[in-house]
């Protein structure tokens, strides 16, 4: 059994409105419960899991689950309420306990929230934060399937595919969460098993996609329980003859000092960083590090970088798919390492605008092409630009 949800309006609706919300949710709908806050053992992942099916069924990107308010999804970007009861703080609590095991209850018990990934069956796996939020639990889940998308349905340029298959350097991915960082470093990840003889190691926290052996050997190792951090997986990987490594998200100095030094040993290392666009992802990088080290960082990221991509999810005009990547590009060509020692960063973003040729792009041409393509609506090339008055330039002919 899974939920159903509220009729869809058709895509050209909405452009018109927002999806209403269900009307049967009351404003005063928390129910406070002081008892034992839990329902039967089993209850909660029999419920979760009715939750989880519908999220499949909807093909839906992620699943909100908060006491007093009907379970909701996320469809082409929007919140949308299922058809099942309010959820109540003990099912929320009953949920919680019947998906952890003691030693994870007893950090999320200590810590508020925890990071956990749930396996629905073979083909489906969710990304799970468990957080508290005014005293009650609440989760947000992440679909994440194992049939891995390749570059074409992705849309991701054949460029890509060359930097996957560099012999050493890193790759950055930048972005908002949720902005598909993970599923195109897969695809990529993908096209090198695909292709090339080598050993892959992926750390990740947690493992997001199930990788099946082709041309590659590949081992997923998730934080917490194949090991104890990122820098102590890092630290082993000198023993395990890599030739490509996955590290999730750069979070700190150190993990990023050992992804860089990695790929300064004749590894290719690919990594995930929070920025706002492929230039100012230097910014972002040197702020991790003590103003002493940050020279040493900057030379050696100038040598050993091959790409950082910048990454926005946006929805389309189309009904067959859901959302496409807007994609920033900036390659470690010569003339990049050479601005990148001068300390020039800042002027990258015109090197990329110059680079075409190369297989660089801007942020405003790949929505400019977006646009002219008819993938996504002008007003949504406007609203995910940083620079509108350059995009509207760009549209009339002007730039």
């Amino acid at each position: 059994m899974c939920y159903s949800v509220h009729p869809y309006p058709r895509p050209e609706e909405l452009k018109k409105r927002e999806i209403p919300l269900s009307n049967t949710e009351p404003d005063n709908a928390i129910d406070f419960v002081h008892h034992n806050k839990g329902t039967t053992p089993g209850n909660g992942i029999e419920e979760f899991r009715k939750m989880l099916k519908s999220t499949i069924k909807f093909e839906a990107s992620d699943l909100h689950i908060k006491a007093g308010t009907k379970p909701r999804i996320r469809v082409r970007g929007v919140l949308r309420s299922l058809d099942a009861e309010l959820n109540s703080e003990p099912l929320c609590y009953q949920i919680a306990r019947d998906i952890l095991d003691d030693a994870q209850y007893k950090i999320f018990h200590a810590k508020g929230q925890i990071d956990l990934a749930y396996d629905y069956d073979k083909d489906n796996r969710f990304r799970i934060n468990l957080f508290m939020a005014r005293g009650r639990p609440s989760l947000a889940c992440r679909l994440i399937t194992s049939d891995i998308m390749t570059f074409e349905q992705l849309h991701l340029p054949e460029i890509l595919g060359e930097v996957a298959l560099s012999a050493n350097g890193l790759i950055l991915f930048a972005g908002v969460t949720g902005s598909g960082k993970s599923t195109s470093i897969a695809a990529m990840l993908n096209y090198v098993n695909q292709r090339k003889r080598c050993h892959i190691v992926t750390i990740e926290d947690p493992i997001e996609y199930i990788f099946n052996d082709q041309k590659a050997t590949i081992n997923q190792r998730e934080v917490g329980i194949d090991c104890l951090s990122f820098n102590e997986a890092l630290r082993a990987l000198v023993r395990e003859d890599p030739d490509v490594v996955l590290v999730g998200e750069m979070r700190d100095n150190e993990t990023f000092e050992a992804a860089i030094r990695a790929a300064e040993t004749g590894h290719l290392v690919f990594g995930t960083i929070h920025a706002s666009s492929a230039w100012q992802t230097f910014g972002r990088i040197y702020d991790l590090f003590p103003e002493t080290e940050r020279p040493q960082i900057r030379k050696l990221l100038a040598y050993n970088l091959r790409a950082i991509v910048y990454q926005k999810l946006l929805p389309t005009l189309h009904e067959d798919v859901a959302r496409i990547p807007a994609l920033e590009i900036l390659l470690g060509t010569p003339i990049v390492t050479k601005y990148i020692l001068e300390a020039r960063e800042g002027e990258l973003l015109e090197i990329i605008k110059k680079s075409a040729e190369e297989g660089m792009v801007d942020l405003n041409t790949a929505l400019f092409n977006l646009v002219e393509s008819e993938w996504v609506s002008l007003k949504t090339a406007m609203d995910a630009t940083p620079k509108p008055e350059d995009l509207k330039m760009k549209i009339k002919g002007i730039a």
